[in-house]
């Protein structure tokens, strides 16, 4: 068996910065795990990548060809069908089927193709056909969920990636470490949602939306919180602990190295004679 991490969100939410320091926290742990760049508009990482889309094709690639005249969304999609449809080359890349074989395969940052297109659905039927076990794991910027108002449309978003994939989940708040100490202390009010503290919060605001939508912001922070739908795990990058915390949540819903046989040393009992020499 074969594991892997489907490392996505929003642009700007820390995709490429989460795998490189899951990599430099394995090899502290003495442990490998490899990253696969499937990002088309990649434009800097600092990890050494398995494989790289981009030698593929690249999103200038559709968005310079004179017939397709791509935008950059457009060519992101054509880009992911592109190599859904040369999948033998991501094949090839992966290399031989090694047992506890452990990959995060970092996304675009393009929202839609969680959210509601079949494009990475389609990847991860490819990655279980072989023999992958599969974690989906939706990053969103911390900074982004400190109000009443973004936390539900954050929410929203991962649920929205959570119904489409059909996946094991998890998701985390990234830049923690860059939080003020009052939007920390805020935002410890929504990591276990009160949907009547939201519902204050997003009155706070005083927009005519808010207004005119009350029930249904509330009758949406219900539902959150009576199916316990949508749960986020923050991060902070700086923290060993915190990141050792996190890995080993999603090791366990990857059930990773549950096969692995148990390490036992035999032991070796003193002989007869060499007994009988140490009490003379």
């Amino acid at each position: 068996m074969r594991y892997a991490q489907l490392v996505m969100g929003p642009a700007g939410s820390g995709k490429s910065t989460y795998c490189s320091n899951l990599v430099k926290h394995a090899e502290d742990s003495r442990k490998v795990i490899n990253v696969v760049n499937i990002d088309p508009a990649a434009e800097y990482f600092d990890y050494e990548p398995l494989a790289d889309i981009r030698e593929l094709i690249h999103v200038d690639d559709a968005m310079e060809d004179e017939d397709m005249k791509f935008g950059p969304n457009g060519g992101l999609v054509f880009c992911m069908e592109y190599l859904l449809e040369n999948s033998d080359w991501l094949k090839e890349q992966l290399g031989e089927d090694v047992d506890d074989d452990y990959i995060l395969f970092d996304c675009p940052g393009q929202i839609e193709l969680y959210t509601h297109m079949q494009t990475i659905r389609q990847l991860t039927d490819l990655l279980k056909n072989w023999n992958f076990n599969i974690c989906a794991v939706f990053l969103v910027d911390a900074q982004f969920m400190v109000d009443g108002p973004k936390f539900l449309s954050g929410t929203m978003a991962a649920l929205s990636v959570m119904v489409n994939l059909e996946l094991p989940h998890v998701n985390i708040l990234t830049k923690m470490d860059l939080l003020s100490k009052s939007a920390r202390s805020k935002l410890d009010n929504y990591l276990d949602p009160d949907p009547q503290y939201l519902l204050t919060d997003i009155e706070a605001c005083h927009s005519k939306w808010g207004r005119n939508h009350h029930r249904l912001s509330e009758a949406i922070g219900r539902i959150i919180e009576d199916f316990s739908l949508v749960r986020f795990i923050p991060l902070d990058l700086r923290d060993d602990e915190n990141v050792a915390d996190v890995l080993m949540t999603i090791d366990n819903i990857l059930q990773y190295g549950e096969d692995a046989d148990v390490k036992t040393k035999d032991f070796e009992y003193p002989d007869e004679n060499d007994r009988e020499d140490s009490f003379s």
